[in-house]
């Protein structure tokens, strides 16, 4: 079956569109609402680019989820331009491809002490931050090497994500999250009386000194 719509003088489709809708299974209003929009910019273009822009910045970039995106996003203070919610930055990014599928599950390497499920969560899933060096957090990642494996501890800023401080070994012992502490007050001796954040690991609520 073939469906023919002319289109008039004056920029107009005619056509029997109620049998073409009925065809196609979809409603009249659907139809026209479509009509009305599809000539209209999308209304978040601008971040989409301004995503695009900072993917082109590094490298690195090309790797950003939805959170680092959304963090990125709010340090580079788009002019006139309201940042969504994460969620919306989600389906922005799934639109326009920057969207990453893992190529392995995270089991994660760090190991729950049960003891310290007590101790009192105080960002509760706040990770912003007004100021800096006032709230951190941490963790530890596995990196596969030829010679073995690499572990690298780091503490980031919660206020603008910058890497407070950075330690690295081949084992994940408490003394690499010590080394990493360290590093970080002795670049930035304002972290003093800031909070730290980590999971509940083993390495993070040891009484290594």
């Amino acid at each position: 079956m073939k469906l023919v719509a002319k289109k008039m003088e004056d920029g107009w489709d005619q056509g029997n569109f109620s049998f073409y809708c009925r065809v196609l299974k979809v409603s009249r209003q659907g139809f026209y609402k479509y009509q009305k929009l599809k000539n209209k910019p999308w209304k978040y273009q601008e971040l989409a680019d301004a995503m695009i822009a900072i993917s082109k910045e590094d490298l690195c970039n090309d790797t950003y989820g939805r959170v680092r995106m959304l963090q990125a996003l709010k340090i580079r203070q788009l002019e006139g331009c309201k940042i969504p919610s994460e969620r919306t930055i989600y389906r922005i990014m799934e639109k326009i491809g920057f969207n990453h599928s893992p190529k392995r599950k995270p089991n994660g390497i760090t190991k729950v002490e049960r003891e310290s499920q007590k101790s009192e969560n105080l960002l509760k899933r706040n990770f912003s931050s007004d100021a800096p060096l006032k709230k951190c957090v941490t963790d530890i990642t596995e990196i596969a090497a030829k010679d073995g494996k690499l572990y690298v501890s780091a503490i980031f800023d919660c206020y603008d994500s910058a890497v407070l401080g950075l330690a690295m070994d081949d084992n994940m012992k408490a003394s690499l999250c010590k080394s990493t502490v360290e590093n970080a007050y002795l670049s930035y001796p304002g972290l003093r009386g800031a909070v730290l954040h980590s999971d509940r690991g083993s390495q993070y609520t040891s009484d290594v000194v």
